[in-house]
């Protein structure tokens, strides 16, 4: 397993406010960390009171300018960073492996994908279109319009900084609303680097910016401040939840993209080698830190043997590595902190009476690695069946009636994803039906793409990124009585 950074220089990320990149007024910093070598590669600047006084008055300025620009015109400017983005995709997808550990072709493929996202809504913020009603009356009619609800506040997580900003700040600045973005301070590099292409292509000074500091006292002061209108949150549900009711209190709009623990339903008849493959691809991607990530795999027992081994062989065959190396199949976990969760949560299964097929230990060496696990016939009182692992763990149960799996799939709070591997029609029918979730695969894995929906129920969030009318999220209706008398 190599361990080599392959970071050209040191990171330097500032704020981006009022169109100028600027550490924060403070001087306060932070380390950006290698998770393969667990070394420092450079600094990220933190912004402080008075920098969000600065961003918010600047988002307030900017959303002005902004909204006046042409739908067509913002589109060109739009189409620009987008285009920037492809041409930077190696660059700032290296920048990405290295602060965040995933292997850089999913890096520089992110980046890529990113740029779609930047398209898709430069041409939706195009047919934003109003409607004319007829009048009850000879003499009146009712009109309406699509307007920018106003500055909105973006947070987005340190999994995907890259195509989990550009949702937001895409679908924003396409609907001519300015947009704050907080980045994460784990993997603030390449989200910086997202914001520099939108300001390089010519939107405005103001229309974008980009925080980094204290979560919560960022969070706190743009959700509370009467300038900011929406609030786009991806992210853990505890911090979802708290953030949500935050808004509530001030009655502003919000999207709430949050966690899973999505349940994958294998029947007696589902194809074992598509299945194996898919999920294992799915499972292990990104180190497991993905909302996504397959969990709870719930095998009909007469098929229940065959697919652990599949999977397990599966599993030890990953190379598992620094994500620069190009034999790299899985890359470290982010941080310690996510290391210690893992080993916590496989060793309590372990003490519950799951069976250890195969991983369960930390990698020898520098790095937060931990080995592609499977756990088998874990009971569902194990933390893990419990609490979103975001880890490389895949728990696996066996049943033998239908019904019961799909009670299980729904017996947790969560409501993002699902996976269906079956044959049978009447299978598909009962489970896509019966499970409770935003988004269900079926003999497939997700492959997350602008032009459709993203989003999750229950304990998941509401609002959805994404397709035809994630633009609307920054869109409010307008409604104009007129009468000709």
């Amino acid at each position: 397993m190599e361990h080599r950074a392959r970071t050209p220089s040191p990171l330097d990320v500032r704020l981006l406010i009022d169109g100028v990149w600027r550490p924060g007024a403070g001087g306060a910093t932070l380390p950006i960390v290698n998770p393969a070598t667990a070394e420092p590669i450079g600094l990220v600047a933190l912004a402080a009171a008075s920098d969000l006084r600065d961003a918010v008055g600047a988002a307030a300025r900017g959303f002005v300018e902004w909204r006046g620009v042409p739908p067509f015109d913002r589109a060109r400017i739009l189409g620009r960073a987008a285009d920037l983005l492809r041409q930077r995709a190696d660059v700032i997808g290296a920048m990405l492996t290295s602060e965040q550990g995933k292997p850089l072709a999913q890096a520089v493929h992110e980046v890529s994908r990113s740029a779609d996202t930047i398209d898709w809504f430069a041409e939706e913020g195009k047919r934003c279109f109003g409607q004319m009603i007829p009048g009850r009356t000879a003499d009146t009619n009712v009109l309406t319009r699509l307007e920018p609800i106003g500055p909105a506040a973006a947070f987005s997580p340190w999994n995907f900084p890259v195509s989990q900003s550009v949702k937001k700040l895409a679908a924003g600045l396409a609907a001519g609303c300015s947009v704050l973005l907080k980045g994460p301070e784990e993997a603030p590099a390449a989200c910086a680097e997202l914001i520099r292409a939108f300001a390089d292509a010519g939107v405005p000074a103001g229309a974008v910016g980009l925080l980094y500091g204290n979560p919560s006292a960022i969070s706190n002061y743009l959700i509370s401040h009467p300038v900011i209108r929406k609030v786009s949150f991806t992210g853990s549900v505890g911090v979802g939840k708290t953030l949500a009711a935050l808004a509530g209190t001030h009655m502003k709009r919000v999207t709430m993209e949050l966690g899973g623990h999505a349940p994958v339903i294998i029947c007696d008849d589902a194809d074992l080698e598509l299945a194996t493959i898919s999920l294992a691809r799915m499972k292990f991607m990104n180190a497991g830190q993905v909302c996504l990530a397959p969990t709870r795999f719930l095998i009909a027992r007469a098929v229940y043997s065959e697919f652990v081994k599949r999977f397990a062989a599966l599993a030890q065959s990953l190379r598992v590595g620094d994500g620069h190396a190009k034999d790299t199949d899985m890359g470290p976990l982010v941080s310690q902190r996510r290391l210690k969760v893992i080993e916590s949560l496989v060793s309590d299964a372990v003490s519950a009476g799951a069976d250890l097929v195969c991983g369960g230990k930390r990698i020898d060496g520098p790095g937060y690695f931990y080995a592609p696990t499977v756990l088998g016939e874990v009971p569902v009182t194990a933390r893990a069946m419990n609490e979103e692992p975001f880890g490389p763990i895949a728990l696996m149960r066996s049943f033998d009636d239908l019904a019961d799996a799909i009670t299980e799939a729904n017996r947790l709070p969560y409501g993002l994803a699902a996976y269906v591997f079956t044959r049978s029609i009447r299978n598909e029918a009962l489970i896509t039906e019966g499970v409770e979730a935003g988004m269900i695969a079926l003999n497939s894995i997700f492959s997350s793409t602008v032009e459709a929906p993203f989003g999750g129920i229950k304990d998941s969030g509401y609002g959805t990124e994404g397709g035809t009318r994630a633009i609307f999220n920054f869109l409010s209706e307008k409604m104009v009585t007129r009468f000709f008398g």
